[in-house]
């Protein structure tokens, strides 16, 4: 059983918690939050743009700490789950792994590629696992589309687009914060580029256009290029949208021998499916295929038992990798700059 230290118990914290409650491998020993309320169980407070808001919740049995430095202390905590806000991802981080602790922190890995290798070079350091939990690819949606482009069945991928849309953000006043979070370019769309590098690998370049506001990309238009000269894969991100569709994500995946597309959207709290999961066939058919719940709440829980087993194997999952979550970092901040300049903007 691998045991558990959440820290941070905002809303994303929030649903780790509850996403581990469904875990076989692995389950939550410890919190960590600096609100004395919320360590005596009351979550009412917190509420996000999926998923239960929050309610009081009953702890026994869980250690609780005001002070980071004491549960990375707890010889009975083997994996520390951060979810604090994203500048603070490299400190923490680091201070675990030096403490002989396992580590899974929130996307984006940091905000910095400065603090993201002084991340890498501290899990070589100390032997322990870090992994980013960039939850996207374990959307059954999202999961299916990388089986699908990883076994070749419907041959070699030729073309993609994937739209992610927010309103801008009033749940939370660190996602809402764009001068601290990093902006929609980083914040938001980095899925999109994880996505990407977990499809095709990390291009070579970018090309963006978007809009600014106060000096923060808050939307972007991107196609990304690759060594490979036959493939065109491009985006469209950001925090325009009116309230009235606060959330809204899809792709479109243009495969040798079939189409995959997927549109999912919340319009004025309804959550609607303009495109269901469709495979779109050479001789003209459609398939829908059953891709499993659609509860927001276990695709975490599929992402903390991919964690829990790298624990147990000693080896990161693909879709948890550092390296690829500092590539994901890498190319939005390409974005941003790309955006700034009007020019096409390499990869180092």
């Amino acid at each position: 059983m691998v045991r558990i230290g959440v820290v941070g118990i905002g809303f994303m914290g929030m649903i780790h918690y509850l996403a581990a409650k469904k875990l076989a491998g692995g389950r939550v020993v410890a919190i960590c939050t600096r609100d004395h309320a919320k360590l005596a169980g009351d979550w009412t407070s917190i509420h996000g743009n999926f998923g239960p808001s929050g309610e009081q919740m009953d702890l026994t049995g869980i250690s609780r700490y005001d002070a980071f430095e004491a549960l990375i202390a707890d010889p009975a905590v083997d994996l520390v789950d951060i979810c604090l806000p994203n500048e603070q991802h490299a400190e923490f981080a680091i201070k675990a792994l030096r403490a002989g602790k396992h580590v899974l922190v929130e996307k984006p890995i940091s905000l910095q590629l400065a603090d993201a290798d002084a991340m890498l070079a501290a899990a070589a350091e100390s032997g322990r696992l870090l992994m980013v939990a960039h939850v996207l690819p374990y959307f059954p949606e999202f999961a299916f589309a990388a089986e699908a482009v990883r076994s070749g069945r419907f041959g070699a991928l030729r073309g993609a687009h994937l739209t992610r849309l927010i309103s801008r953000p009033d749940w939370s006043a660190d996602v809402a914060d764009f001068g601290r979070n990093g902006g929609p370019a980083i914040d938001l769309h980095i899925h999109d580029t994880h996505f990407i590098g977990l499809l095709q690998g990390r291009p070579r370049a970018v090309r963006s256009c978007g809009v600014s506001d106060s000096g923060v990309v808050v939307h972007l238009s991107t196609q990304y290029l690759f060594d490979e000269p036959n493939v065109a894969i491009s985006s469209l991100s950001g925090a325009l949208s009116m309230p009235s569709r606060p959330f809204t994500h899809g792709f479109e995946l243009f495969l040798e021998r079939a189409t995959l597309t997927f549109a999912f959207a919340n319009i004025a709290g309804t959550a609607q499916l303009p495109t269901p999961l469709s495979i779109l066939h050479a001789d003209g058919s459609v398939e829908h295929p059953l891709v499993g719940s659609g509860d927001p709440i276990d695709a975490f829980t599929f992402e903390l038992a991919d964690a829990v087993r790298s624990v147990v194997d000693g080896k990161v999952a693909p879709a948890l990798d550092a390296a690829l979550a500092r590539a994901a970092l890498a190319a939005c901040q390409a974005e941003v700059e790309s955006v700034r300049t009007g020019r096409a903007v390499e990869l180092a």
